[in-house]
Order: structure tokens, then C-alpha cells, then sequence
């Protein structure tokens, strides 16, 4: 009787496949072709083994191996969704450029629960237009990057003061504490002390809620992990509650303050000065926190990464050095303190920053969701299915740039950054407004790093999922070379 059941299963088992494929098959009918590619197992489809690969020194290899038989743009299924993945730089300019009557953001579930509706990661059409640009030209204008100068040497250079030459210094930890305090400062003019320690714990704990959620799959001993998490997830919840909680008293005291200045301080002021009357006290404080995200995250990964990869490159670090010791030298000589124009002219400093932003991959790609069928290049991505523009493997392909997997910031001396070939910040409607930001905080650090301390960095590995980050937390010896 068992073995009659297992044999009934196992034929059950090969039509569901069988119809599971077919059903994506059909819609292919009388129009251009899905793309190549396979849809896997039915429910979990590809997912398994594109998480085994993530985890891996070479997260790429699940992209590579489909690429080399299916082409740069193929079909997949993972996270619960039919999906497209484009390794296809144009293809993915493309969707990245489209409006939302075509595209929408697309994240797991566990995720846009945690975010919630009103998420600048997740609203469309004019509202998050609003935002985006109202938050875009604040984070442009020559008073804040002046603002972010100011901040960022002095956080850094009271970081730097407790430095000891016969301790390891854990540079992830430590750039992860500096640029947490620009970017609040930046965001609602919260200076170090109880509140912002407060915040930064409740934070931590959203964050590492966050990264540890299990992947949501009908069916699975994960889906099973996560219906037994429920506390766990609550106390993320908690954690942003009490966050949002917080911003949102500083958000009403400055309402309520009555007082506008024609200059805004921060992104509060700026929010709060929109006339449209739809950012209201909830969607504001729900938008920072999430804004508050690079600040624990991309910046300091990108900090990370740069020292890492300087570690490994003694003659990119000696570049490096003389360029910024001949601009100290010089505004010594001029008596003049830096300013933000000065660190972004570096020219030197600026490709190892582009070079780490290259390799680093700090964002592996971006998820949208088709609200109806489109047609790019000859290939179909229906309605309701995901695209996946994985940004990685563009931007360690061969194809676009020779030796890849080498540290090479010489490459950008002669190179366009402006080409769909390097999209580190994204693209299109929702381009990361901070970009700008990013490169003048890594160049501030790396300027008085460098300028101050010689090291020697200890063995570490880059983990490239959930998020980039080092295994160790990329430990190093200094040694203080001038006065802080």
C-alpha cells in the first residue's frame, strides 16, 4: 500500500511540474518569447540554490551559470515569484526608467510588511516623485554638504582620538558609529548623547531583525521557521514602533515650534515646508527611519570596502596617501580649512572610491514588479511577474571591464562613469539621492585616515548576503603617525 501511494505521488508530483511549466509556457503564445531560463521546482522554484550561491564568495555564479546557457536576460523563480533576471545593463536601464503604470517596487513579503505602505521604498506616482525630489535637491545643496563636512570631521576625528596603537580597531564598527551620527544629524538635527544612543540601540535591533528574517516559501522548512518566528518578528515591529515613536515627537515640536527658517537645517524642515498637505506627521517619521538605512548600512560598507581593498593594494594606498597629504600640506600653507569642493576634486581618491563601488556591490541589484506585459528587445516580462536587474554580475563582466575581480582603480582615470554599465546607486525614478553624500563621507574618512595613521590589516572575508559586510569586521593595527 505504501509503495502504491509513493508511486501515486510521485505521478502527481510530475503533472504539477508539467502544468506548472506549461502555464508560464502559454502566455508566450502568439507574441515575443519569454526568455529562456527554467522555472524549477514548483513553489520553491530556484530559490535553494540561488540563496547557497548568495552565500558564497561568488554570489554571481547563480547568474553566470544561467547566463552561459540562457543568454544575459533569462527565467527564473525565486522568493515566491516568477521572475525575470536581467544581467542585461540596457535591459535594466530600461525597466529602472519606466513609471509605475508598467513597474513597482517588488520585495518579500516579511519586508514590505516591516517597511509598511507608505515606505518611500514603496510608494508610487506623484507622492513619492515629492519626496524624492524635495529630499534629492536638499541633499545637493552646497549648505548641507558643508553641513556633512563640518559633522563628519568631527566625528571622525573623535572616533580617531580613542584609537590606541596596542588595540585592534574594528574599522566596520567604527564607520558604522560615525556615519549613523551624520546621517541623523543630517535627517532630524539629533546630536550625540541619550536620544541618539537610544535610537541607534533601537535601530541595531530593526536592522539585525531585519537581515535574520527566513525567506518566506509556502511549503518549506523555512515557511515553517517563519511561522514559529512570530515573536521574533513582533520585536522587530516593537523596535521600529519605538523608533518612529521618537522622530515623531521631534517632528511635531518642530511643528508646533511655529518657527521656519528660509534655509532648512534638516530633512524635517524640508518635509515639513512642502505645501501639498499629504506628508503627514506618520508618513514623515516612517520615511526617515527609513532613510536612516545607508547610514548603518551602504556608507559604512563603503568605508569598509576602501580600506580593505587599499590593505591589499600597497601601491594604490601610496597613491592615495601622497594625494591627500599634498592637499593637507597645501591648505596648511594657505591656512585655509577643507572644504566639501576640495575632497570631491581628488581625483585619485575618487576613482578608489569608484573602483570600491564597483567591486563592492554594496547594492547586488534592485526588484521590481510588472503591472503589465512588456516588451523589451525581443523578450516578454508578463504582468505580475518580478524583474530582478542584478547589477553584480554587470559590473564584474569582463565584457565591460578587463580583469574584473582585480582591484584596479587606474581603470576609471580614462573610463565613463556615466555609462549603463555602472549603476552602483541604482537607476532611473528612484537613483539613490544620497550618492553625492556617500563619496564626500568615504572621502573625509579616508582623507584623515590616511593622513594620520599607517596599519596592518588582519585577515578577512567580504560576505556578500543578506547584506555586504566583512566577516570580522575588518580589524587593523595602527599606528598614529601625527597628533589627533
Amino acid at each position: 500500500m505504501d509503495s502504491m501511494w509513493g508511486v501515486f505521488g510521485t505521478l502527481i508530483l510530475l503533472s504539477t511540474i508539467i502544468l506548472y511549466r506549461n502555464r508560464f509556457r502559454l502566455r508566450s503564445v502568439n507574441r515575443n518569447p519569454l526568455p529562456l531560463g527554467t522555472l524549477g521546482w514548483p513553489v520553491i522554484g530556484e530559490t535553494i540554490e540561488f540563496v547557497s550561491c548568495a552565500y558564497s564568495d561568488r554570489p554571481e555564479s547563480f547568474m553566470d551559470k544561467r547566463r552561459h546557457i540562457y543568454g544575459k536576460v533569462f527565467k527564473s523563480h525565486i522568493f515566491g515569484s516568477p521572475t525575470i533576471i536581467s544581467t542585461d545593463a540596457e535591459v535594466s536601464k530600461f525597466v529602472l526608467q519606466s513609471d509605475a503604470k508598467a513597474f513597482v517596487p517588488s520585495y518579500p513579503k516579511s519586508l514590505t510588511e516591516l517597511m509598511g505602505k507608505s515606505s518611500i521604498l514603496l510608494i508610487n506616482g506623484s507622492l513619492q516623485r515629492r519626496i524624492h525630489g524635495l529630499i534629492g535637491a536638499f541633499f545637493k545643496s552646497p549648505h548641507l554638504k558643508a553641513q556633512i563636512t563640518r559633522d563628519m570631521q568631527n566625528y571622525v576625528q573623535e572616533s580617531m582620538a580613542h584609537w590606541k596603537d596596542d588595540h585592534p580597531i574594528y574599522i566596520q564598527d567604527e564607520t558604522k558609529n560615525i556615519a549613523f551620527q551624520v546621517l541623523v544629524k543630517a535627517l532630524i538635527s539629533l546630536d550625540p548623547g541619550g536620544e541618539m544612543q537610544l535610537l541607534k540601540k533601537q535601530f541595531q535591533e530593526f536592522i539585525a531583525g531585519l537581515m535574520s528574517l527566513p525567506i518566506n516559501i509556502p511549503g518549506t522548512t523555512l515557511y515553517r521557521s517563519l511561522q514559529a518566528s512570530c515573536d521574533h518578528f513582533s520585536s522587530i515591529f516593537q523596535a521600529k514602533k519605538k523608533m518612529v515613536k521618537l522622530v515623531r515627537s521631534i517632528i511635531q515640536a518642530r511643528r508646533h515650534s511655529g518657527v521656519s527658517s528660509a534655509v532648512p537645517k534638516d530633512v524635517v524642515d524640508v518635509l515639513l515646508g512642502d505645501s501639498s498637505e499629504q506628508l503627514t506627521d506618520d508618513l514623515i517619521a516612517e520615511n526617515l527611519i527609513d532613510m536612516m538605512i545607508p547610514g548603518e548600512d551602504s556608507v559604512p560598507v563603503l568605508m569598509t570596502l576602501a580600506i580593505k581593498f587599499l590593505s591589499d593594494c600597497p601601491t594604490a594606498l601610496q597613491q592615495l596617501t601622497e594625494e591627500n597629504l599634498k592637499l593637507k600640506k597645501l591648505k596648511s600653507q594657505l591656512g585655509q580649512p577643507l572644504c566639501w569642493s576640495d575632497y570631491l576634486s581628488l581625483p585619485f581618491t575618487q576613482t578608489v572610491i569608484t573602483e570600491t563601488l564597483r567591486m563592492g556591490n554594496i547594492i547586488i541589484g534592485v526588484m521590481r514588479k510588472a503591472m503589465k506585459d512588456v516588451e523589451i528587445k525581443g523578450y516578454l516580462i508578463p504582468k505580475g511577474w518580478c524583474f530582478f536587474a542584478y547589477f553584480r554580475s554587470v559590473h564584474l563582466d569582463a565584457n565591460h571591464y578587463d580583469w574584473p575581480y582585480k582591484f584596479n582603480p587606474w581603470r576609471w582615470q580614462d573610463k565613463d562613469m556615466s555609462t549603463c554599465n555602472f549603476t552602483p546607486f541604482g537607476g532611473g525614478q528612484r537613483l539613490c539621492p544620497g550618492l553625492d553624500l556617500a563619496r564626500l563621507e568615504a572621502s573625509i574618512f579616508l582623507h584623515l585616515f590616511v593622513t594620520r595613521f599607517r596599519w596592518g590589516a588582519e585577515e578577512d572575508t567580504i560576505v556578500n548576503f543578506p547584506t555586504v559586510r566583512m566577516k570580522r569586521r575588518m580589524p587593523i593595527w595602527v599606528k598614529r603617525t601625527v597628533d589627533p
